[in-house]
């Protein structure tokens, strides 16, 4: 009699990954870090799982299907695809329509936010795709609750060790890992920290693994989250975790101010956004003269002063404190002279008496 093989729940078995599957974007909720998983049957957003992070298993949220997240920008393309704009009043239990398309259309009918697209569909899936450990049981959520409720203490003795040992640095947050005995502590620190007496009197406490992160400014900002200046929650820690590179350069080309304080965010950075506009500024500003120079009007030669992508509009100086604005449509790049001219229909009506 064959007997049957009793698999140790205890342990996992390495299973053999298919060549296809179900891609999602997969957010952890306690580092706000966002990854690639796949799956070999259909999820849905909200669905709890746990998966390979690189501090270990832990748990994640399904938050959408990967193989249908928007593209890199195309130029020209006017369409945008962002979060819902529906705000809902739940204390008083009233909803405001913050736009209406038709007296008898809901907003959300043709919001894309709250109509997500078709089922996802089952891609090739290449080696570099982390593959979902399991879908979250019950326990592991009980599990990950019962963790999350002690961070707090070890929040606590973590700052008691570190005022004791003197140590100049900032603890951000602590987290229980779900998937393995090991707490990892996230800090900020302007030098370099010798935290090596830190991490014993831990362990000694806490008797498991204990793992110092040392982050900048901007992730501490995306694992706590805040308002932004606009309002809205801060783009590290809802939209996306990715920290682009961004420029006082990016601030100059939408003729945006350069005090540091208005184009700056609560981390002391300057603000992710200035990054999501920048590509289109760069390819509208081919359709226009460069300001500071100069074009030929009749006689005369005025200066560009201000270009407003936004408005269309382009403002020219002359002599005696002139000053006029005209259209985009207005000029054009003569490609055999190469120089910026004004067309012959509004250079008519602008020298006509």
């Amino acid at each position: 009699m064959k007997k049957e093989r009793v698999r140790n729940p205890g342990t996992q078995e390495k299973r053999k990954n298919p060549g296809t599957g179900y891609i999602y974007l997969v957010k952890n909720p306690a580092s706000n870090e966002a990854s690639i998983c796949a799956w070999d049957s259909v999820l849905y957003p909200g669905t709890s799982v746990v998966i390979p992070t690189r501090y270990g298993l832990d748990l994640g949220v399904i938050v959408a299907s990967a193989d249908q997240l928007g593209k890199a920008y195309e130029p020209g393309s006017l369409e945008f695809h962002g979060a819902c704009h529906q705000q809902r009043f739940e204390e008083s239990g009233e909803e405001e329509l913050l736009y209406q398309d038709g007296p008898d259309e809901h907003p959300c009918e043709s919001c894309r936010g709250c109509n997500p697209p078709n089922d996802p569909e089952e891609v090739p899936v290449t080696s570099d795709v982390l593959w979902i450990d399991r879908l979250a049981t019950p326990s592991d959520l009980n599990r990950y609750q019962e963790l999350t409720a002690k961070e707090d203490e070890a929040m606590r003795i973590c700052r008691e060790k570190i005022a004791l040992h003197k140590l100049d640095m900032k603890l951000v947050t602590a987290h229980y890992l779900l998937g393995e005995p090991k707490i990892i502590f996230f800090f900020t620190a302007d030098v370099r920290v010798d935290f090596r007496d830190l991490v014993k009197d831990l362990v000694s406490v806490f008797k498991i693994r204990i793992e110092l992160r040392q982050i900048g400014v901007r992730d501490e900002s995306r694992v706590l989250g805040g308002l932004a200046v606009c309002g809205r929650d801060f783009c590290c820690h809802s939209v996306t975790d990715k920290l682009n590179p961004v420029s006082i350069k990016m601030a100059k080309e939408q003729n945006l101010s350069l005090n540091s304080m208005k184009i700056s965010g609560p981390c002391g950075r300057l603000l992710c956004c200035l990054s999501y506009e920048y590509d289109f500024y760069i390819e509208e500003k081919r359709n226009y003269p460069p300001e500071g120079s100069r074009l030929k009007v009749g006689y005369d030669l005025l200066r560009i002063t201000e270009v407003n992508i936004l408005s269309k509009q382009i403002t020219l100086a002359g002599g005696e404190g002139r000053m006029v604005s005209l259209p985009q449509k207005a000029v054009f790049y003569n490609d055999a002279t190469a120089r910026w001219e004004i067309t012959k229909e509004w250079a008519d009506e602008f020298l006509s008496p």
